[in-house]
């Protein structure tokens, strides 16, 4: 928004052809707006992964562990990994032994909700001086809620509960 002033009688032709000098920016705003558009638009399409006929293959697949690493924490302050009791001082040495063994898989952990945060939270800490790098805490869901499993989860099976846990991320 400049001040353009008319020419005055000295100022002769020359003045009347003088440029204005001023940015015009309604041209590039929609230009941007189109493009921010074109945008949001494309980038959930470009998501999907691109399609590839893999070739095939002698390999055996990699096994999954059989049974998933959970540890327990029971009502007494009891701890234990799978079915196995094992003490507080020796949880750290025996998940390290599991891990070399096995692999680095996700570990699961279940608390009785009677036992204190702090020890939830002590075997969490415990857990990651092991090496466990992923660890997933699992709750019961609340009846009359969805029963379904959350993907990834560990089979019914390697939990005495009635229903199947559904984890949740801790990080």
């Amino acid at each position: 928004m400049g001040m353009s002033s008319a020419p005055g009688p000295s100022d002769g032709e020359e003045a009347a052809y003088r440029p204005l000098a001023e940015i015009n920016i309604t041209p590039f705003v929609d230009v941007m707006l189109v493009l921010l558009i074109i945008f949001m638009v494309a980038a959930p399409l470009m998501v999907a992964g691109v399609p590839v006929d893999l070739p095939n293959s002698s390999a055996k697949r990699l096994s999954q562990p059989k049974k998933p690493m959970v540890v327990s924490v029971a009502a007494d302050g009891a701890l234990y990994i799978r079915e196995e009791a094992v003490s507080a001082a020796g949880l750290v040495p025996r998940l390290m032994a599991l891990k070399a063994e096995e692999g680095d898989t996700v570990v699961y952990v279940r608390a009785d909700k009677s036992r204190p945060y702090g020890d939830v939270m002590d075997v969490l800490a415990r857990v990651g001086e092991s090496g466990y790098q992923r660890v997933s805490l699992l709750t019961q869901p609340k009846p009359g809620g969805s029963n379904g499993a959350a993907a990834g989860s560990p089979p019914a099976s390697a939990i005495a509960t009635p229903a199947l846990p559904a984890p949740v991320q801790a990080r």
